[in-house]
């Protein structure tokens, strides 16, 4: 169990809680209105929330998250370190409504984001951060690889940052913009 700066952590093994039928490791790299991070996140989870693999999720130029994740279910088994996800910025395209509010579950005020890389589909998250002491509402909405469509309501997802709890989970493929040619 650990969390870091870094493309990864150690920390001390121990029991997973009642529940909790999987280890995890996820490694993200995100940028909030710029300022840019990568983290790793070592912890327990449930086996049925936990999907392996790529996710990268865009609400803006300066605004998203990258993570590569692995769920396993043996004793210590996230031991070993993850590579850095890939994080391709080139735009493909498409584009999704985008928003960003923290401390509300749900979020009006949208911009256009322009979809880079995988990302294929336009998300909703809202829910609520586990963070310490206080857990806040949040929602966002953007361009996502279709990856993170396979999260359902009720469940907590690690970034490599925080624990999310998710109470509402909406996925629709992107679009092209109008006026562009097909």
């Amino acid at each position: 169990m650990c969390k870091g700066p870094g493309p990864a952590c150690s920390g001390k093994v121990k029991t997973c809680e009642a529940g909790k039928d999987a280890c995890v490791t996820v490694v993200g790299e995100s940028s909030t209105k710029g300022h840019h991070s990568v983290n790793t996140y070592k912890g327990c989870m449930k086996f049925s929330d936990c999907s392996s693999g790529f996710v990268s999720t865009t609400m803006g130029p300066k605004d998203y998250m990258v993570s590569n994740t692995r769920c396993c279910q043996s004793d210590g088994c996230n031991r070993d370190s993850l590579p850095a996800p890939p994080n391709n910025r080139t735009e493909n395209g498409l584009q999704c409504q985008a928003c960003i509010t923290p401390f509300q579950e749900t979020c009006s005020e949208t911009h256009a984001a322009r979809c880079v890389g995988q990302e294929t589909h336009c998300i909703y998250f809202a829910g609520n951060v586990q963070a310490g002491i206080i857990n806040p509402k949040f929602a966002t909405r953007g361009c996502a690889t279709e990856s993170a469509c396979y999260t359902k309501p009720g469940a907590e997802v690690p970034s490599a940052s925080y624990l999310y709890l998710l109470s509402r989970v909406e996925c629709l493929p992107a679009s092209q913009p109008p006026g562009r040619a097909e």
